[in-house]
């Protein structure tokens, strides 16, 4: 009979071990898919932080593109006036006025424009960057809502 006794002892803490190791397998399967999910909707909104990261930045170089496109056309067109007026000048000494005057307007214009370019690169720097504000502090409570 304590052989018998032993067998079912045997049996029953193999059992619950079993039952213990199979609930544990459970928990632990059901934390790692619950983690999975976490990390994916991390990947997920880190993708559409950065689509939306390159469609500011598109446009944003389309903006200067095109300020850069005008400012080109505008400076032709000034030069191309400045020269007839230094061509239809009367004497040396008018041609000179008129050839410094354009130089001045030229350089003040240029100067203008490259603060504008510079301004109108910033703005499209941070608005760039923007998108992924945050990201970090996500990936942050992500890893420590997945450990705890």
């Amino acid at each position: 009979m304590s052989k018998a006794k032993t067998a079912e002892k045997a049996t029953a803490t193999a059992e619950s071990a079993l039952e213990t190791g199979a609930a544990a397998l459970k928990t632990g399967l059901e934390k790692a898919l619950k983690g999975y999910d976490a990390f994916v909707g991390y990947g997920k909104d880190t993708a559409e932080a950065l689509t939306k990261s390159a469609t500011v930045a598109g446009k944003s170089i389309e903006s200067i593109n095109s300020e850069i496109y005008s400012y080109s056309k505008q400076s032709i067109e000034d030069t191309v006036a400045a020269s007839k007026a230094v061509m239809g000048s009367k004497s040396v000494h008018e041609a000179f006025e008129f050839q410094t005057d354009f130089a001045k307007s030229a350089f003040e214009s240029y100067v203008a424009e490259l603060s504008n370019i510079s301004e109108l690169a910033t703005a499209a720097t941070k608005d760039s960057f923007a998108p992924f504000k945050g990201r970090v502090q996500a990936w942050l409570d992500t890893v420590q809502a997945v450990r705890a």
